[in-house]
């Protein structure tokens, strides 16, 4: 749940296929041979050790001591963290581990002493060196595809180590025949995708869908592991360290957690909506993974300014100040990302290759990193239209991305951006257009700043607490509304949610529903009921540390159990995570209500208004699309394993893409568009509005009719308690 605290924490905030872990995926051969570098903790990084194990020790909110059962704990996570799939290490290696270094990891850590941990991760790099080396020698050999009483476990999250080497080289042999024919069967339907393109361009619509270099399944399977390899010889120190201290912080919770310094940037950016870079955003290039390209560069921002750079360029070098140019051709993104963004005032010089040029046609840029702001990536609003008894009715909708708020700007007085100003602009603007009920759409939302969640409510509501915070010695604090009673807005209102909205959404959706001010609609929620501390002040990197929890105003946590919508839609995450799935999440308990009034009434009408709903649901073309689609994709979720025979493969995936075709089809039809003629068709027209909309910045990518379906449907929701309500009144 690292990704979701990036995006949560603030001040005080409230966030937060079976070779899928490739990297993480390893040989556990002879110890000889040590082949990797030595790799070595710093000064800096061992005092953050010193610094953030006495925190959790003394200032988490459990009160957990950092002992000997703790230590113990701190080691299985990060062996599973290394090793998630049980591939890498032996059972007896697991056990020399435990008898070394279970029982003092967290005195260890508290006292700056990182060796051990630093002594596996060599371990593990040698032996994945190791594996990569042993899977690209087997490439060479004849591999049978066609092996229908052979299965392969595809999740080994929870399986025991593997006791010998003879074991484990037979699931590394299941695994390579299983990549292999993923790949063949990927290249074959790739080819048919093309060839259909090429009968009928009009199916790429205008965008460019090259595919992918024209390499046999094992040419593909080769270049890759060379790539794994060669990525091995830039791991850092910090990879280790953050590996490290987020195994400590997850033995208490899952959003407890540590930041490296690039990390850590990408906390501040999610938190205050800016970064610290050149202001590009970019994207392997299709057709050619060694490739990142420029897809859109931000106004006003360094790369814009330079005039120099272009949407397409190729990014093949990234040097630092006074440092030689570094080839990123082969890198990932994410890691081209972590040269590029650096401190306001650096300067960093990149190289790149214009859309077709060669590569003696390269040049370089110079650039002075800069404070970039994302303007379109906060509160957004519009209206949507409906049509009930012959009549269009407008409503508002405020799109809320996270509770942002830029807190070291305010702290030091200059000019800051917050989601309670851009949301009350919002509904400043709503009202004057006279709308019928304005939608708050917290779908997907992370989370954010609790004195921001605070201040949106009191727009809505009149006055009263709006949640409760416990710490971890019982206090109970009370957050109020404290503007006086001013409303910003008084009107019709409901509350999208979704499995994605955490923290800060979950406050202010069980707020609405606990006063009763608006409708909640959609599917429960994270359930992330903790609140974090953000500690910035580390000598190495930032973290954040859970210290309270935080409960509805009528004494129930969201923590765990999350919150119930009044009015319930299908859940496209299908429980797929969630506090409810983590590892080692914090139970769910309530404490007293606290005294408020409700505003509104709105539980004596949620058995019609679901009666209603579901009526045009079962009918909604796109909601039985969604339907149809969760359904398949839960039944292709619950395999745990598979069988190494490519033509039973196949025809299990033709039956999938059977069923999902005329799921796609059957919504086409029902509303008037033209349905695909095959598989190979239907993925080209996905292809080629993933490419357009890749192209559009944020703001003006308009939305999926999947998603608006949602949309529309808490507007007739609205629409119908209104009158509901107003019979009852009349009456």
């Amino acid at each position: 749940m690292k990704l979701q605290t990036i995006a949560c924490a603030v001040a005080i905030a409230t966030g937060g296929f079976f070779f899928s872990h490739v990297i993480n995926e390893a040989v556990a051969a002879t110890e000889t041979a040590a082949t990797t570098k030595k790799i070595v903790p710093t000064q800096e990084q061992a005092l953050v050790s010193r610094q953030l194990a006495t925190l959790v020790d003394r200032q988490h909110y459990l009160n957990q001591r950092l002992d000997a059962e703790t230590s113990k704990r701190i080691l299985d996570f990060y062996l599973d963290s290394l090793d998630p799939e049980h591939t890498l290490f032996l059972a007896p290696e697991i056990e020399k581990y435990q008898k070394s270094y279970g029982a003092t990891l967290g005195a260890a850590l508290k006292a700056g002493d990182l060796s051990g941990p630093y002594i596996i991760h060599e371990q593990y790099r040698n032996r994945l060196k190791q594996f990569y080396e042993y899977m690209l020698a087997e490439l060479k050999k004849p591999q049978n595809l066609n092996q229908p009483n052979v299965v392969i476990e595809t999740d080994r999250e929870k399986a025991p180590f593997f006791k010998t080497e003879a074991e484990q080289k037979a699931h590394w042999n299941k695994m390579l025949v299983s990549q292999l024919i993923n790949l063949t069967i990927s290249k074959e339907e790739e080819q048919a995708k093309q060839k259909a393109l090429k009968e009928n361009p009009e199916l790429a619509n205008g965008q460019d869908l090259t595919g992918p270099e024209d390499l046999t399944p094992v040419q593909t399977l080769t270049k890759r592991y060379t790539r794994q390899l060669e990525r091995m010889s830039r791991v850092k120190s910090d990879d280790v360290l953050d590996k490290t201290l987020n195994a400590m912080t997850l033995t208490y919770d899952p959003h407890s957690n540590y930041f490296p310094p690039v990390d850590a940037m990408e906390l501040n950016r999610q938190t205050t909506l800016q970064l610290e870079g050149i202001g590009v955003s970019i994207r392997p290039e299709r057709g050619n993974e060694d490739y990142t390209k420029i897809e859109t560069i931000v106004e006003g921002g360094p790369a814009s300014k330079s005039g120099q750079i272009k949407s397409g360029d190729r990014i093949i070098g990234v040097a630092q100040d006074g440092e030689k140019m570094v080839d990123v051709i082969g890198w990932p993104s994410n890691e081209i990302v972590g040269l590029i963004r650096g401190k306001r005032g650096t300067k960093v010089t990149i190289q790149l290759l214009g859309a077709g040029a060669s590569m003696n046609q390269a040049r370089t840029v110079p650039l002075v990193r800069d404070v970039i702001q994302e303007e379109d990536s906060g509160v957004r609003s519009r209206t949507v239209e409906i049509t009930r008894d012959g009549k269009k009715h407008a409503y508002g909708v405020i799109e809320i991305p996270s509770f942002y708020l830029n807190y070291r700007a305010r702290r030091a007085g200059t000019e800051y951006r917050s989601v309670s100003e851009d949301t009350n602009n919002a509904l400043k603007s709503l009202a004057a257009q006279n709308v019928d009920g304005i939608l708050i759409d917290l779908r997907n939302n992370p989370g954010g700043s609790l004195e921001e969640v605070a201040r949106m409510l009191g727009q809505v509501i009149k006055s009263g607490p709006v949640v409760q915070i416990r710490d971890g010695n019982g206090n109970v604090n009370v957050f109020e509304d404290t503007d006086g009673g001013a409303q910003t807005y008084a009107g019709p209102l409901a509350v999208m949610i979704n499995l994605a909205s955490a923290s800060a959404s979950e406050i202010y959706s069980a707020a609405i529903q606990d006063y009763e001010r608006g409708i909640v609609i959609g599917s429960t929620t994270t359930g992330k009921g903790t609140a974090q501390v953000q500690l910035d002040n580390l000598a190495h990197g930032q973290a954040t540390l859970t210290q309270r929890k935080f409960y509805r105003i009528t004494g129930g946590s969201t923590q765990n159990k999350g919150v119930v919508p009044d009015i319930k839609l299908v859940d496209i995450y299908n429980e797929a995570f969630g506090e409810r799935k983590s590892k080692n999440a914090l139970e769910w308990d309530t404490i007293p209500t606290a005294p408020f009034k409700r505003e509104g009434s709105v539980q004596p009408y949620i058995s019609e208004l679901t009666k209603l709903s579901q009526q045009r649901v079962r009918l909604d073309p796109q909601f039985k699309y969604l339907e149809k689609r969760t359904v398949i994709s839960k039944k292709a979720d619950d395999k745990k394993t598979t069988v190494l025979d490519i033509d039973q493969r196949k025809a299990e995936l033709k039956a999938l893409e059977k069923q999902t075709l005329e799921a796609e089809n059957l919504r086409r039809q029902e509303t008037g568009l033209k349905p695909h003629a095959n598989w190979e068709s239907y993925q080209a027209s996905l292809d080629a509005l993933a490419e357009s909309r890749a192209k559009m910045k944020a703001n003006k990518r308009p939305p999926l009719a999947e998603e608006e379906a949602f949309v529309t449907e808490a507007a007739n929701v609205l629409f119908d308690y209104h009158q509901l309500n107003k019979n009852a009144v009349v009456k």
